[in-house]
């Protein structure tokens, strides 16, 4: 029998609390801004809610149509009085204001095998606020997925705008790095390296990446790539002027040069290519 998110609960209480409010103090650090983010005050007031929000849910036979909203959030932290006015004045846009897309039930079917997220017509308000919320989505998954022995692969594209932002970029290394042992797999992808190498986390996820394929890439990147992965000038000419499907893989300390020729003639092609004049 698979395991619901509503057996998770009740098997893990405190974990998923714990994650919970790591969680909404990434996201409420998003929403209020400013140079310095959250005060210390501030999150041990927010850490409390999400402990009083969720506990009661527990105790309360907890169902998934049933999940606490943002909004529950925002009711427990005017409880708080002045600590917790800044947070919560800030959060009135996202729930009762012009973006309160994610103040509502899930109407997406999350026990599919295959989930994908597209979060590239979210205005700039909720974008960040959006990738946060995809990232929290999916270590949820691995989370029940670890229980049923089940492997859970995580695929990002423009894998550098997540490393842009501190609190996703933050959380994006969180899960380079336990990812592994709760059975996920997770894979960036990207063709824009300087905006990717530039980010503060990049070394913890390079250092837990077993593997890099790399295609062909322009000047500047080759220079950052061979100095982060230690390539020779000599190994660098395999993604330096190279055609369609030709590169390096770099696989541990073992690097390996490829040329994967794929007919163009088969309906696999057809389904992968994402060239416009072959997809229309």
């Amino acid at each position: 029998m698979d395991i619901t998110i509503d057996d998770y609960l009740f098997q893990n209480p405190m974990e998923v609390i714990a994650n919970k409010s790591d969680f909404l103090i990434s996201l409420c650090e998003i929403i209020v801004g400013g140079r310095y983010g959250l005060s210390s005050e501030e999150r041990s007031v927010i850490d409390k809610c999400v402990q009083r929000i969720y506990k009661n849910f527990i105790e309360n036979s907890p169902n998934i149509a049933k999940m606490p909203l943002l909004s529950d959030l925002q009711n427990e932290l005017k409880k708080e009085g002045e600590v917790a006015l800044r947070v919560s004045n800030s959060l009135e846009m996202f729930v009762n204001g012009s973006q309160n897309l994610f103040n509502h039930y899930t109407n997406i079917d999350l026990s599919n095998r295959l989930i994908c997220f597209d979060i590239k017509e979210l205005g700039n308000q909720l974008k960040k606020v959006g990738m946060l919320i995809v990232q929290d989505t999916v270590w949820n998954r691995v989370s029940i997925n670890r229980n049923q022995k089940k492997i859970t692969r995580y695929y990002i594209d423009e894998f550098h705008l997540l490393l842009k932002e501190e609190q996703t970029a933050k959380y994006s290394a969180e899960i380079w790095k336990r990812f592994r042992k709760w059975g996920g797999v997770p894979t960036g992808i990207t063709q824009n390296v300087k905006d990717l190498l530039q980010s503060q986390e990049v070394e913890n996820i390079f250092d837990n990446s077993d593997f890099i394929y790399m295609l062909n890439q322009a000047s500047g990147d080759r220079d950052i790539l061979a100095e982060k992965l230690h390539i020779s000038k000599e190994q660098m000419k395999f993604v330096t002027n190279s055609g369609q499907g030709e590169g390096l893989i770099r696989y541990y300390k073992v690097l390996l040069p490829f040329t994967d020729a794929f007919p163009t003639n088969t309906e696999m092609y057809r389904l992968m290519t994402t060239k416009p004049t072959e997809s229309a």
